[in-house]
Formats: C-alpha cells, sequence, structure tokens
C-alpha cells in the first residue's frame, strides 16, 4: 500500500481512516475537500492542479473517490489500494447527523474558513446528511460496478461493511518502522 484512496459515501468516516492510515503507514495525506472547496463553498481553480500534483507523488493517502466529474478517473488509475468503507445506510446516518450536529453547535471552521449550517442540512441537496441519505444506494451500485472495471483491475480493494470490521483491518497493519 503505497497510493491509498479512502472511499465511501459522505460521513461513513473515510476522513478518519485516512488520516489514521497516514500515520500508520507514515504516508503523506491530504483532504480532497480541503482541495477543493474555496470560500463560500465554491470550486478553488486549483483544483484539478492540486490533486496532479498530489498524486504525482510515489506514497499517498486521501480521503476521496469521489470528484470524478472534475477530475475523471486519474486517482483511481493513480492508486495501488482502494479501501472502500461499504456501510449500512443507519451507520452512515447516524455519523454524518453526529458530525453536522457538532459541526454547527460548535461552529467549526471548516475548509478555507466555511461552515455547515443547519438550514443546508435541511434544504441544501448538496450537504452531507442529504446527499448521504438520496445518494447511499446509487453510490454503492457505482462502486461495486466500478470495481469490477477491468481499466482498475491494478487496484487492490479492500471492501469494509462495518466500522468494527474497519478497526480490525487497522490494527492489524503492521506499523511503519516496526
Amino acid at each position: 500500500m503505497q497510493r491509498v484512496i479512502v472511499g465511501g459515501i459522505s460521513g461513513c468516516g473515510k476522513t478518519t481512516l485516512a488520516r489514521a492510515l497516514s500515520r500508520r503507514l507514515d504516508l503523506p495525506y491530504v483532504e480532497f475537500d480541503a482541495l477543493f472547496h474555496g470560500p463560500g463553498w465554491t470550486q478553488r481553480p486549483s483544483f484539478v492542479a492540486d490533486v496532479e500534483t498530489f498524486i504525482a507523488g510515489e506514497r499517498w493517502v486521501t480521503d476521496s473517490d469521489g470528484y470524478a466529474r472534475f477530475i475523471g478517473p486519474r486517482v483511481l488509475q493513480r492508486a495501488d489500494t482502494l479501501v472502500w468503507l461499504d456501510y449500512e445506510r443507519p451507520v452512515v446516518m447516524r455519523r454524518v447527523i453526529r458530525r453536522t450536529i457538532r459541526r454547527v453547535v460548535l461552529r467549526e471552521r471548516l475548509f478555507n474558513g466555511n461552515r455547515e449550517r443547519l438550514r443546508a442540512a435541511l434544504t441544501d441537496p448538496e450537504h452531507p446528511v442529504r446527499w448521504a441519505w438520496s445518494q447511499h444506494g446509487r453510490r454503492r451500485r457505482e462502486r461495486a460496478e466500478l470495481n469490477a472495471d477491468r481499466q482498475l483491475a491494478h487496484l487492490t480493494v479492500i471492501r469494509l461493511r462495518r466500522p468494527r470490521d474497519t478497526a480490525q483491518w487497522l490494527a492489524g497493519l503492521a506499523p511503519i518502522g516496526r
């Protein structure tokens, strides 16, 4: 595992796992949401160039199998491992709702000064809570189809279906330098 994507639907725990893998395997890490979102939740003009620069490296981990409509299959083609967090909808919804509530209540600053707003969670179809609910089944089907794509046969796909499986898998990885 030298170039790793942690994928799954919004709120499933991609960022948390990618950060843990970064520490465990001593891999450079970048959060694609931070590269993508500029002020006011707009796309940063340098997003594609920033992704290209990052994935040109020989070793890395990122927390997104999304953004394909902006960058195509480049990241998947460059990766050697995809860790797919394929959790059931109730697990995902608990996580994404809890995260949104925490961010709203604590007024956490996110990417480039942005903040989540409760109103957006209720009205914006692109908000992670609404996105996770409406896209869960579709994204799951698309991921399964993509995993069968022969052009991506070079990828080792690790499909984790429960948080407990993820914790056990991560605990079983030998840390770098030991």
